[in-house]
């Protein structure tokens, strides 16, 4: 059975109101900017860089885990993570940073590293005429030298006080913010397609309805099993 046919099925298992919010939703959700995070090892932060990005509409995190695994705080997230796109690069002896990258890359992006510390622009005049993926680092560390050195552009937010810069979570955000903010305003296509609309519209239908796979196998007599996570 195909995507659409799973949907219209299950979408009988939910108030009409319940699926018209989804829709709502999804037809704000963008790929045009995704967000990375290496190596970030306090879980209310990339928790709470969870939440803005769900709040912003923006669909894709990505977790780089060379040294620290990612572990979301759901009082923080607040139960974000069920309605994003997270993909986890943990492979042993492995850059997985440059696997990351390249991933990026062959899917169109550039690659912005933040870092104050770098020949870098202003958030609001970053170009933003091809999709943009934005990569945080750990909160003492920073980002990777190979993050770094391999980065397409480097970006900044301005700051007028004597602490160098913001908890990462923040940073995050005003990031989102800023970007999003331009990207709605500008004439540039970045809505998702309605293929991906129906693959995320799949996932959350299932992450909602209890037992979803079993309702469809039984109905349908065949494999549906369709996850949001590590779609890689």
């Amino acid at each position: 059975m195909t995507i659409r046919e799973q949907i219209d099925y299950l979408r009988t298992f939910v108030t009409e109101r319940r699926f018209q919010r989804f829709n709502e939703v999804l037809s704000k959700r963008t790929r045009y900017i995704t967000i990375v995070l290496e190596d970030v090892f306090q879980g209310h932060n990339a928790s709470a860089v969870l939440r803005s990005c769900e709040c912003f509409g923006i669909q894709d995190v990505h977790f780089i885990e060379n040294r620290n695994t990612f572990k979301t705080n759901e009082e923080v997230s607040m139960g974000a993570a069920q309605w994003l796109t997270i993909y986890r690069y943990n492979d042993k002896d492995t850059n997985n940073t440059a696997i990351c990258y390249s991933k990026l890359r062959k899917k169109g992006y550039k690659i912005v590293a933040t870092s104050p510390h770098h020949k870098s622009v202003d958030i609001e005049s970053l170009n933003i005429d091809n999709p943009i993926a934005l990569i945080f680092g750990a909160e003492k560390e920073g980002l990777s030298k190979y993050a770094l050195q391999h980065a397409d552009e480097y970006v900044h937010i301005p700051m007028h006080g004597f602490t160098e810069s913001f908890n990462i979570s923040v940073s995050a955000a005003l990031c989102m913010y800023e970007l999003n903010k331009r990207l709605r305003r500008s004439g540039i296509s970045y809505l998702l397609s309605e293929e991906e609309k129906n693959e995320i519209l799949l996932g959350w239908l299932k992450n909602t309805v209890e037992d979803a796979d079993g309702i469809l196998g039984r109905k349908l007599g065949t494999n549906t099993n369709i996850s949001l996570n590590n779609p890689n």
